[in-house]
């Protein structure tokens, strides 16, 4: 096990790596949270999870109160927010309670979302089931959930008090939910690590065979690199947006589509890297090697919508300022840079 900490302006997150996550009983008795109140009645403590969790590891969870939602980007509403303030009240989850999502990338981004809301603030840790959640959405306090058909736009960045990155919990994912999270250490590559990049093509095999020696090195440079990014600016101002590499496509691809978060991200690193190229700044050997790559770990790199299409959703990112879209362009792997277009510009390049 290894303990990697976050630290922003105001808060610490101990994110837990290869910790069995029936440990969040003893973290939370234990105080390993930084400041926390040792809980010796959990009545204080709700738990919100999927159903398809539940169904694996609900004995463990019998003595708390739990909140199950539908597994599923659609979960991710605001009608769902206010059915879980609902059973919260009923719980009579007051200020000093805390509440735990297990699960993947929809849990903890409605848990976030639902714990920095409900009173003004309820404390709050994550349990990340999925690779997706491990490596990204549990970490760097981005919380939201969807509206109309714009994804995450209603949203806080609030950092969980932990995070427990299990890593037995990923042998029973679904192989699209493997490939998914995949994706996203491509990302975290290529948004600037380029020794994760290469360690990803020389372990092919043993990544597609969850090789858990591995597994665990490319999740911890996954973990460790956007730790690193988010203590540098935890509000999205600056670098941090190089961690949207791929993403401005693949919430657009999501919203007009429903395709999967972590294969619409696979095309949106392709899209972002082919208009790398297009504008002189990546090279078309490093452009193969991506989409090579995601080839290999049996991603998308393409689809047949045409990409115009998605420009209204484009148009709506959380990203833009004034009449500008903020994307994130490689002129090289592991070397990302931000730029402005307007719509104009970008329509005529994709």
């Amino acid at each position: 096990m290894r303990t990697i900490t976050l630290k922003t302006a105001i808060t610490e997150t101990n994110i837990f790596v290869d910790l069995p996550f029936t440990e969040f009983k003893s973290i939370i008795k234990n105080k390993w949270i930084p400041n926390q109140v040792q809980y010796d009645n959990f009545s204080n403590i709700a738990i919100i999870t999927d159903s398809n969790v539940r169904t694996i590891y609900g004995r463990h969870l019998s003595e708390y109160n739990v909140i199950e939602l539908k597994p599923g980007e659609e979960s991710k509403s605001l009608e769902t927010v206010e059915n879980i303030y609902r059973q919260l009240l009923d719980f009579e989850i007051d200020r000093h309670g805390f509440i735990i999502g297990i699960g993947g990338g929809v849990v903890c981004d409605i848990t976030g979302f639902v714990a920095s809301t409900f009173l003004r603030g309820v404390r709050f840790g994550f349990v990340a089931s999925t690779l997706l959640a491990q490596v990204d959405a549990s970490i760097g306090g981005k919380n939201g959930v969807n509206f109309l058909s714009y994804k995450n736009i209603v949203g806080t960045i609030t950092q969980p008090e932990f995070v427990i990155c299990d890593h037995a919990m990923l042998d029973t994912l679904l192989v699209q939910e493997y490939r998914c999270g995949l994706a996203e250490i491509v990302k975290s590559a290529l948004a600037g690590n380029k020794d994760l990049f290469e360690m990803l093509e020389q372990n092919i095999d043993s990544i597609n065979g969850k090789d858990k020696s591995i597994l665990n090195k490319i999740i911890l440079e996954a973990i460790k690199f956007k730790v690193s990014i988010v203590e540098q600016d935890e509000k999205d101002d600056g670098i941090r947006q190089i961690l949207n590499f791929g993403h401005t496509f693949a919430h657009a691809i999501e919203s007009k589509t429903g395709m999967s978060h972590g294969e619409a991200v696979a095309i949106g690193i392709c899209k972002s890297a082919e208009i790398s190229v297009k504008m002189g700044l990546l090279n078309n050997s490093e452009h193969e090697r991506i989409k090579s790559l995601l080839k290999k770990f049996n991603l998308p790199i393409d689809m047949k919508l045409n990409f115009a299409e998605l420009l209204p959703a484009i148009s709506k990112d959380k990203k833009r300022k004034d009449e500008m879209i903020n994307f994130i362009l490689l002129k090289g792997i592991g070397e990302p840079i931000i730029h402005k277009f307007k719509s104009e510009e970008l329509k005529k390049l994709i």
